[in-house]
C-alpha cells in the first residue's frame, strides 16, 4: 500500500462558499432581515488572519504532515481506505479536536496560539476565519500520533479534518437561532458555539465540540445558550486592536514577559507557560474559576446551574 495517497483540499475548494456565505450574510444582517453584526474593521482583520493561517499552513504544515509520516512506520495496523475507515477517522478526530480545544482553553501556552480566534467582540461568518498563524508551535499535532499508530494514514486524517473545519464555518453566526432538537442534541450548533465564544462567567470553558456537541455532554463540559443571558463576544481582557499582527502574536509576548519577569522561581515561570490564561504567581488576575465564583457571590440564586459553581465552591457560607 502507497503512503503517497492524495485527497482533495476541501477547505479550499469550500473557500468561494465562505465568501459567497459571508457576502450573503453581510446582505442579511445590514438589510435587516436577519440577527447579526458587522464592523468593516474587524471583519478585514479577520479575513486577513485567515489568509496568514493559510499561507503558514502551507509554509509550516509540511512539519507536522512529515513527523506522522515518519510515525506511520511504526503503526500497529494498516485500516486501508475503506469507507467505514473514513467514517471512524472523523469520530475519532472530532473526539481530538474535542481534547485539543479544551487543552487550549485550559492551558496556556496552547491558548497563545487560540485566543485570536476569541478575540472579535463580533460572531458572524467572518470570525470563523479568525484562525492562528502559530499553531504548529504548540506542538499540538501530536495528539493525532494516536491515531496514526492505531492504522490512519496521516493523509486520511488530514482529510476528514477539513470537513470538521467546513461544519466549524457556518455554525459562526447569529443569523440562525435554536434548530431541531436532535439537531441541538447531537451536533455544534450555532447556539452552542454563540456560547462557546461568550465571556460571560456562565459560559467560559464551555462547548468546545467541533461537530458532535455529544463529547461536551459525555465530559461534562456543556452548557445552554439561555435567552435571559445573551452571550457577550471577545476575550475577559480584550486587546481593542485590528492590527493583525498584534491579534496573532500579542498573547506569545504577554506570555513570555509574565514568565520572564525578574524574581520568579521555576515554579512560577512554568506556571506562566503552563496553567490556565489569567493564572498568575501572586493571584492577582482573574482565571474563569475566579469569575465564576465571583458572578455566583453577585448573583446566588445562579449557584449550581450548568456552568457556575455551587455556592459553597463560590465561597458563599451556608445559611444558619
Amino acid at each position: 500500500m502507497t503512503d503517497d495517497y492524495q485527497f482533495p483540499a476541501v477547505t479550499q475548494l469550500a473557500i468561494p462558499f465562505f465568501v459567497i456565505a459571508i457576502l450573503l450574510e453581510i446582505w442579511l444582517v445590514r438589510t435587516g432581515r436577519a440577527r447579526g453584526e458587522f464592523e468593516t474593521k474587524d471583519t478585514l482583520t479577520s479575513l486577513l488572519m485567515g489568509t496568514g493561517n493559510v499561507a503558514t499552513g502551507i509554509l509550516l504544515g509540511i512539519v507536522s504532515l512529515t513527523a506522522l509520516l515518519w510515525l506511520w512506520q511504526y503503526r500497529l495496523l494498516d485500516l486501508g481506505l475503506h469507507w467505514w475507515v473514513f467514517l471512524a477517522a472523523f469520530l475519532l478526530d472530532d473526539l481530538r479536536y474535542y481534547w485539543y480545544h479544551r487543552v487550549a482553553h485550559r492551558v496556556r501556552w496552547v491558548w497563545a496560539e487560540h485566543v485570536n480566534h476569541h478575540s472579535s467582540q463580533h460572531y458572524n461568518l467572518s470570525t470563523a476565519l479568525r484562525q492562528s498563524w502559530t499553531g504548529l508551535f504548540t506542538g499540538m499535532f501530536v495528539l493525532q500520533a494516536p491515531l496514526v499508530l492505531l492504522g490512519f494514514h496521516p493523509a486520511v486524517i488530514a482529510f476528514v479534518f477539513g470537513f470538521n473545519l467546513i461544519w466549524q464555518f457556518w455554525i459562526h453566526t447569529e443569523t440562525i437561532g435554536r434548530m431541531w432538537k436532535p439537531i441541538e442534541f447531537i451536533f455544534n450548533t450555532p447556539s452552542h458555539h454563540r456560547v462557546h465564544h461568550a465571556t460571560n462567567p456562565r459560559y467560559l470553558d464551555a462547548n468546545y465540540a467541533g461537530t458532535l456537541i455529544i463529547w461536551d455532554r459525555m465530559f461534562g463540559t456543556f452548557v445552554e445558550e439561555l435567552p435571559e443571558d445573551a452571550p457577550r463576544y471577545g476575550i475577559v481582557r480584550n486587546i481593542g486592536t485590528f492590527n493583525p499582527l498584534k491579534v496573532a502574536f500579542h498573547e506569545w509576548i504577554g506570555m513570555f514577559k509574565d514568565a520572564l519577569q525578574p524574581g520568579l522561581t521555576p515554579r512560577q515561570r512554568l506556571g506562566y507557560l503552563f496553567m490556565p490564561p489569567g493564572w498568575s504567581h501572586d493571584g492577582s488576575r482573574d482565571t474563569s474559576e475566579t469569575l465564576k465564583a465571583a458572578y455566583v457571590r453577585r448573583n446566588p440564586e445562579e449557584a449550581g446551574r450548568p456552568g457556575l459553581p455551587a455556592a459553597s465552591d463560590a465561597g458563599i457560607a451556608p445559611a444558619e
